[in-house]
This record gives structure tokens, sequence and C-alpha cells, in this order.
């Protein structure tokens, strides 16, 4: 007869058994592209690193021609914009928005001058700026393996072609010995465009090497008077239909590229059209002859601009001066807070009271 001790002996066996099996099933049975994309998703963070961001904040425009719809948020908040959140605490939003509110009010007498927001938006985007500056520190020395202080062309080619899923150190080689490459299609788009850009922040006179500061241009035009022209060319370049290097009203409200397939597609399509011509005839043509040069493409996207800073302020201003004495009260801002922050102060009426 089997004793008590054998037979739990037994069954303990019989258990990590199929234990075992039961494993072996999960990892067969998962799809075989788990790895793959796991790998990829890691790719992807290191690609981010070293990839020129296709968002810039605090700047007007994106740099496929979009107008960044997120700016007044970026000009106003700047740091702090992740701090307001659709779910975050509505009460805990308007003891922020209250305290920035008083910030911006340098003189203290309860409401803001246009002359106030400017500053306050040059802050703001002083503070992009050295966001800019602090990770272009470290994404430089990511790209720069011998910490000489420069960068080639072929360095950085190696470590975004590893970002994109290659082997580093055969791409190395195949660099070093002048070897032919075989990248997809695509990939090689990316690298063509990314190659103008480098060259163009490649100051006088060209090495093929950028330091620091050159790699801070590459990474962030916006930041350098060169390569915004060149930033603005680019886009001039995919609006412009006649190639006069102009951009008429027609131009710069032509829609994306696709048809509309539903109502919901031509609303959206809709907004466009009203966005950018509002855009178009009320702040970047200057002049108001109906034409955008580069140069006032240019100012346009200069986020440094203190006079473009000026009338961005008198705009935000005016969109929630009810009382028409061209400031900004407290009352105001508060009841037109998505505007400014992108999140709705709910139950405002209600709360209203408790906050003043």
């Amino acid at each position: 007869m089997v004793s008590k001790q054998a037979f739990l002996f037994s069954l303990g066996s019989l258990y990590l058994s199929l234990l075992f099996i039961f494993l072996l099933m999960d990892v067969y049975a998962r799809p075989a592209n788990n790895s793959a994309l796991k790998e990829k998703a890691s790719d992807n963070k290191d690609e981010n690193e070293i990839l020129p961001p296709d968002h810039l904040n605090g700047v007007k425009m994106e740099m496929d021609g979009h107008l960044n719809k997120e700016f007044h948020q970026e000009v106003f908040l700047g740091k702090e914009i992740e701090e307001f959140d659709e779910d975050s605490e509505p009460r805990k939003n308007r003891r922020k928005l209250a305290a920035i509110f008083a910030k911006v009010d340098t003189n203290k007498d309860d409401r803001i001058s246009a002359q106030e927001m400017q500053s306050w938006i040059m802050k703001k985007t002083e503070e992009h700026f050295q966001e800019a500056v602090k990770e272009n520190k470290i994404h430089f020395h990511a790209v720069d393996p011998d910490a000489d202080g420069h960068v080639s062309w072929d360095e950085y080619k190696i470590k975004f072609l590893a970002s994109k899923g290659f082997n580093e150190q055969e791409v190395a080689d195949k660099v070093k010995n002048n070897e032919e490459l075989k990248i997809d299609e695509e990939t090689q788009e990316v690298l063509d465009n990314l190659k103008d850009r480098w060259f163009q922040a490649d100051n006088p006179p060209a090495d093929q090497l950028l330091t620091e500061e050159e790699f801070m241009s590459f990474l962030h035009p916006e930041h350098s008077r060169g390569m915004l022209k060149f930033m603005v060319k680019e886009i001039v370049r995919d609006l412009d239909q006649d190639g006069d290097k102009k951009l008429t009203l027609s131009e710069f409200i032509s829609l994306p590229v696709g048809t509309v397939e539903n109502q919901q597609a031509q609303d959206i399509d809709d907004d466009w059209v009203r966005d950018r011509k509002k855009e178009f005839e009320d702040v970047i043509d200057a002049d108001h002859n109906g034409i955008v040069t580069m140069e006032e493409l240019e100012e346009y996207m200069d986020p440094m601009n203190e006079y473009n800073a000026l009338n961005e302020a008198k705009q935000m201003i005016a969109v929630a001066d009810e009382n028409q004495d061209h400031h900004l009260g407290k009352a105001e801002i508060m009841k037109y807070s998505e505007y400014f922050t992108g999140s709705k102060l709910m139950d405002y009426a209600r709360n209203v009271h408790e906050e003043f």
C-alpha cells in the first residue's frame, strides 16, 4: 500500500509537471511578435532622444505647417501645462490658476494688462528654451560616444539607425569601410531629410561636425535664426503651389491630402479652413496685402519676438475681456479657463464666490 508521504510526493510532482506544461503552452501561444513590439517600444524611446521633436513648444506653427493648437496654453502655463489635466480636481486647478494670475499681475491691481501678459509670455517662452537646452545636453552626450565635444554626421547616422533596430556595430563597421547600407525606403527618406537639416545646422566654416550648440539648433530650429529660416523655407516649399516662394490665402488654407468621406470629416475640414484663414488674415499677413512672404512667416514663428508676444497678449486678453476694459480680471480668466489652460474648471458659477 502506498504511504501517505509517497502519495503526497507523487501529487506534488504531478502538479509541478502540469504547471510546467501550462507555462510552455502559454509561451508558445503568445503572438510571435510580442518581443519585437517590446523591442520596438524601447527603440522608440532611444529614437525620441536623438530625433528632432515633431512638436515645438511655444511656437505658433508646427514644422509640417499645421497651426499649434496648444500654443495659448504653452505660452501661458510654460512647464506647468502638464499640471492642468481634465482628470484633475477642479478646485485644485482653480487655485493653480489663481496663483498664476497673481504672478502675472505684477503691479497687484487685480487685473492683467497687455504689457504684463507680454512679459509673462516672454518668461514662459524662455522657460521652454531652458528646458530644451537641458534636454539637448543629455541628447548630445548620447550621440557623442567619444566625448570629444563634436558629433560627426556618421556618428549620428549610426546612432539613428541603431534606434531604428539596426545592429549598431554592424552599421558602424560598414560606415567605417564605406560599404553600402541596406536601408528600407522609408528610413532612407527620413535619413536624407535629417542630413539636409544637419548641414543647415553646421555653422560656417562647415566641417560636418556639430558642437553642442549646433546640435541644439538641429533639434530645436526655433531657437536659431539660421535654422528658423530653414524651417520656414521647408514649410513654404510644402504649401507653395505656384513656386513663387510666397503664400496666398488659398495656398495657406488648402486642405490636407485626402477626401472628405463623412460629415464629421467635413466639419474638421471646415474648422481647418476657418482657423487658418483667421490666422493668415489677422496675424501672419502683417501688411495685409493678401500675400505672406518668408520674412513675414519667419517673424510670425519666432518665439522670442517681443512684438509678437505683445500681439498675442492682446489677443488672449480680448478673448476673455467681457467688460471691454482691455485688461483681464481674475473672474474673467476663471470663466475662460479652458482657453488658457486647456482644462474646464467645472462648477464655475457655484464655486466663484468661495474663490474670491
